[in-house]
């Protein structure tokens, strides 16, 4: 796939548990885990918002297109 989810990457850099960022965005930790890992098909644009607000960045830094 040629979207990279950096999520763990903004996680990590914010000291940020997976639990806690569930709490602040409003899904569950098992939703959050499958974008966390790459492995979600979509994302709502209000979940992004949510996600770039509880870790005070930009969509950017959550996903990277990357060429195949």
């Amino acid at each position: 796939m040629a979207i990279i989810v950096n999520l763990d990457v903004m996680m990590a850099r914010r000291k940020i548990s997976l639990m806690e960022l569930s709490e602040k965005v409003g899904i569950t930790m098992a939703n959050l885990s499958i974008l966390k890992t790459g492995k979600a098909k979509a994302i709502r644009f209000s979940t992004l918002d949510a996600i770039c607000k509880a870790l005070d960045c930009q969509p950017a830094d959550v996903l990277e297109y990357v060429e195949d």
